[in-house]
């Protein structure tokens, strides 16, 4: 059925429609509007300017290869190669050329987007393909404009009286446009200034190539010299270490202060939270809390070839506040072996500064107040040794042998002291054999000097012969008087205080009864020079004044006390670390009887506390445990808490203030003990 009006065009054009979508007649077999002239083929037109060529010419074959590479393609890129240092031609040049991108969005008909559509447009479910409905879209919009033009066209005049009827628009259609501004092109250009340059020229003969391989020679030489005045050693790893260190390139040792900074650079970026609660953090709960304070852990340093090392000894080096020595061995004597002197740094917490490898486990060190460079080592075999920071080589510089005097037991610890007469610097030392050793630094050697031989009293053994022999005490731990030079305490395994003097060797000043088991630790408060305190595996800390043989505060920690440190910002303070792994920190001037805080910092219970430092600057302490690890914790406001000051008074600052806190903590001590006494 073909609309009114339409033409033969039209008609033509829905036929074709007809048999593209039904194929030929069911009844004939012939397809629809054959014989039709727009069906029929086409008489081609000879142009003008045709060449006429001969049957010859017209069979000859001209052979073309057509390839699918880019005419316009370059090829002529080059690229630099960091490899070979120069720049090299590239093999593959992209041949793809892309002329038309159109992006589609067609759906299949059975799919849930086209569902959805259909659902949502209000379209029956049969309609046809959507490929098919826009081609009878287009084709009656085609029929409308054709009969739209019809009937304009047979449209009667209107009289000259009557209005002209408006046409409605059959189709909603508006057309805009808008055209944008173009940002105007800016050129920039700058100029910098020619590198410097330099003419250089110089001529070689055969004498100046002969006095440099002379050179280089008399170097090597040098170097195998060095070499062979190391004495042999028995580790074959230092072997190893010695040589790594001695054949290093001068490019490797010029890049090694640059490295260590970036890496400085680099932990302190990762840990900048740490960084800024050492920094800044102060605990505002501590407000609320009047008597009681809290440890924030800070870094946690470590070493992987130390983890089954104990920490023996902790030392901060003086002069530079963020360094720290520690000590690895082991107390356990039926599993002794190697041991490990190690340097931290709180710029560093990932990586020691230094290792120093050892044959036998370390129990002691020092660091020299003045040169800090200096550090005195004990070990488990007897020996004590002197390392020197400054110094490429893994190997003490100086240390003790049999021939020298060392120590037959273990040494508990050692102590720097000022410089002798002729300012050579020495150093103490207290070992289980009973002796305190003065040795002295002379050229390549130790020099020692028996200070004094603890012996028990009372007791005595028989020698050769029927001589009787006293026996010698074990001494554990020692400290010398921060004022007076040559007075010093001494601390046995059998739980006695000796007070000894340099002068005198064969007898004390003066024995404390001071514990029931070994006494782990002694030292002299920082600023009252009558006070010191002492710590044994008998779970007590005690507090002395060495006028008086009794102790003036008790205080029992239910667990072994592995070690004990006065502050050094207040008389008052000080702090201990215990076998279950807590830290007790006590403030006499707040509370005469109980911990002020009491902490666990380890997070596996059967990880024993062995020894804690305060800082000598920052507001922090260190921990070491028998794994290897060493843990930093600040302490809260209420632990370094200072007297207000009133509105219109300046508090006195300075030693005086800390002495005149302890003195005032002493008056009542003994007043009550007099009491006691008077009452009893």
């Amino acid at each position: 059925i073909l609309p009114k009006g339409s033409t033969h065009q039209t008609n033509m054009l829905l036929m074709s429609v007809w048999s593209c979508f039904f194929g030929q007649d069911e009844e004939d077999g012939t397809e629809t509007g054959e014989g039709d002239e727009w069906m029929q083929g086409k008489t081609l037109i000879k142009p003008l300017d045709q060449l006429d060529l001969t049957e010859a010419e017209l069979k000859e074959e001209f052979t073309r290869i057509l390839t699918a590479n880019n005419p316009h393609a370059p090829q002529n890129i080059v690229r630099y190669s960091f490899k070979e240092r120069s720049y090299k031609p590239i093999s593959s040049v992209d041949q793809l050329a892309v002329h038309f991108v159109l992006e589609g969005n067609l759906l299949h008909q059975d799919s849930d987007e086209a569902r959805r559509q259909r659902a949502k447009q209000g379209l029956p479910e049969g309609r046809l393909p959507g490929l098919l409905e826009l081609l009878f879209d287009q084709i009656c919009c085609f029929l409308q404009e054709q009969t739209f033009e019809t009937a304009v066209a047979e449209k009667p005049e209107t009289p000259a009286g009557k209005k002209e009827q408006k046409i409605t628009n059959q189709f909603n259609f508006s057309e805009r446009a808008s055209q944008t501004l173009n940002n105007p092109l800016r050129e920039r250009g700058c100029q910098t200034e020619p590198p410097p340059r330099a003419n250089f020229s110089a001529t070689a003969n055969q004498w100046e190539i002969y006095d440099v391989y002379l050179e280089v020679l008399q170097k090597q030489e040098k170097n195998k010299e060095k070499a062979k005045a190391v004495p042999k050693k028995d580790d074959d790893k230092g072997k190893k270490k010695m040589m790594l260190v001695e054949t290093q390139s001068d490019d490797i040792t010029k890049v090694a202060k640059v490295a260590k900074i970036i890496e400085r650079m680099v932990n302190q970026n990762t840990f900048d939270d740490i960084a800024q609660d050492f920094k800044y953090f102060e605990d505002a709960s501590d407000e609320y809390r009047e008597q009681e304070g809290t440890l924030l852990p800070l870094w946690k340093f470590q070493y992987d070839k130390a983890k089954r090392l104990s920490v023996t000894a902790l030392c901060w080096n003086e002069s530079y506040k963020d360094l720290f020595a520690v000590g690895l061995g082991s107390y356990d004597f039926t599993k002794q072996g190697r041991g490990m002197l190690v340097f931290y740094s709180l710029k560093n917490s990932t990586f020691p500064e230094y290792i120093y490898p050892t044959t036998s486990g370390i129990l002691c060190l020092d660091i020299h107040k003045h040169l800090p460079y200096l550090v005195a080592v004990g070990f488990y075999d007897g020996c004590v040794a002197v390392y020197n920071l400054k110094e490429e080589t893994l190997q003490p510089i100086y240390k003790s042998t049999a021939k020298s005097g060392k120590h037959t037991d273990p040494v508990w610890q050692v102590k720097w002291q000022k410089d002798d007469m002729d300012n050579n610097h020495n150093f103490f030392s207290v070992s289980s054999d009973g002796r305190v050793v003065s040795w002295t630094l002379v050229k390549n050697e130790l020099v020692f000097t028996d200070i004094i031989k603890l012996s028990l009293e009372g007791a005595v053994s028989e020698g050769p012969e029927g001589v009787q022999l006293p026996i010698m005490a074990c001494g554990t731990s020692f400290d010398f008087h921060k004022q007076i030079d040559y007075l010093f305490l001494v601390g046995t395994e059998e739980g006695k205080i000796h007070k000894c003097s340099k002068a005198y060797s064969s007898q004390f000043l003066e024995t404390y009864n001071a514990h029931n088991m070994a006494v782990d630790a002694v030292k002299w408060n920082h600023f009252h020079t009558k006070v010191f305190i002492s710590c044994s595996s008998d779970w007590t800390v005690k507090i002395w004044d060495h006028t008086i043989k009794t102790p003036m505060f008790t205080f029992d920690l239910n667990a072994s006390v592995g070690d004990v440190a006065w502050s050094p910002y207040s008389s008052t303070v000080f702090a201990a670390v215990t076998t279950d792994g807590k830290v007790h920190t006590f403030d006499l001037s707040i509370n005469k009887y109980e911990a002020i805080c009491q902490q666990p910092v380890v997070a596996k219970k059967k990880t024993k506390l062995t020894h804690i430092e305060f800082n000598p600057v920052y507001p922090i302490i260190i921990v070491g445990d028998d794994r290897g690890y060493v843990t930093s914790l600040k302490l809260s406001p209420n632990l370094r808490k200072k007297p207000k000051e009133k509105k219109g008074q300046e508090l006195p600052k300075g030693p005086e203030v800390e002495i005149a806190k302890m003195e005032k903590l002493l008056i009542l001590s003994r007043t009550k003990k007099i009491k006691t006494d008077y009452k009893s």
